[in-house]
């Protein structure tokens, strides 16, 4: 997870990284029933104190800090870097609120559509292509996040809204002249002055502070800063690697671990358009998993990520 050049980082290795921040990403509910007592915007705001001190530890082992002094001097890199802190900030406090406001279906249909978002995005603003083979797969993945759409018009927007803000974050990070753990750095630096305020703000209150309700509060509130630094520094590690497109697909995993959990450990009832999701994007992943391996790979990321780091 270190500040490397997409160059320096395998395929194998880019797949890895991809794969392990989904699979955290998709275990998030379950970390969420810790902190459900939790205000959304206390619990993003501490997720923010958390994670900037962690970064800091990574980029002293590492002795980044000539890099971060050079981010922090470059005009250019640290306006991309605040708009990228604030579409992450919003999407996190989307999230969690859609989570504890019981629009879990809301926030699982968002990321359903960030695939298809994040593709659009490496079709049009990175010049990336696909085989026939891939637009099919597209194809298939798109009608069946269409049925699970048309179940939930009411509350569209906010899947909509989560959708875009990280595929716009994620296209940032991938062109952005800031490694993975700067980059997150300079986010989290960003935003801290903000979150520390709102952390006192809710200590004001009667209720008081979220980290003062329990043991168990506490420690999940501390771990917040691990559980959000590292899938994001994997997942910005395999952006800056791997082809936008690619990296789009590999957004199904997971809205499709929760999906799983729902069913498996929740109890949820599987419904008719929820299936219809679930088998159209599974037949699409392995045809587009076939397209892959069949060579027809969209433009190399590395080409891209040179021409958006010439600063």
């Amino acid at each position: 997870m270190g500040d490397t050049q997409s160059t320096q980082t395998t395929p194998g290795r880019a797949l890895a990284f991809a794969l392990g921040a989904h699979a955290i990403w998709g275990s998030m509910p379950l970390y969420l029933m810790l902190v459900q007592t939790v205000p959304a915007m206390e619990f993003v705001s501490w997720r923010l104190v958390f994670t900037l001190p962690l970064c800091l530890l990574i980029l002293a082992i590492r002795s980044g800090f000539a890099e971060l002094k050079a981010v922090l001097t470059n005009v250019r890199t640290m306006l991309t870097l605040l708009a990228s802190s604030l579409f992450i900030g919003i999407n996190w406090f989307l999230y969690v609120f859609a989570i504890q406001s019981g629009n879990v279906y809301a926030a699982s249909l968002g990321y359903y559509i960030l695939p298809l978002v994040m593709m659009l995005f490496g079709l049009v603003f990175l010049g990336e292509k696909l085989t026939r083979l891939q637009w099919a797969a597209v194809a298939i993945a798109a009608g069946g996040v269409s049925a699970l759409a048309a179940g939930a018009l009411t509350t569209l927007w906010l899947s909509l809204t989560m959708a875009t803000t990280f595929g716009s974050y994620g296209l940032i990070r991938k062109t952005v002249a800031a490694g993975p753990v700067v980059g997150l750095t300079v986010e989290a630096m960003i935003l801290v002055p903000v979150a520390i305020a709102v952390c006192f703000w809710y200590a004001a209150q009667p209720a008081g502070s979220a980290i003062t309700q329990g043991t168990v509060t506490a420690l999940a509130i501390a771990g917040s800063g691990a559980m959000t630094a590292i899938p994001l520094l994997m997942f910005a590690t395999a952006a800056r690697a791997m082809p936008y497109t690619v990296i789009g697909f590999l957004q199904f995993i997971s809205p499709t671990i929760v999906f799983l959990m729902g069913l498996f450990i929740f109890g949820e009832e599987l419904k008719p358009a929820q299936l219809a999701c679930f088998v159209a994007i599974w037949i699409a992943a392995v045809l587009f998993t076939i397209g892959l391996f069949r060579g027809g790979k969209p433009a190399p990321a590395d080409e891209v990520s040179s021409r958006g780091a010439g600063d």
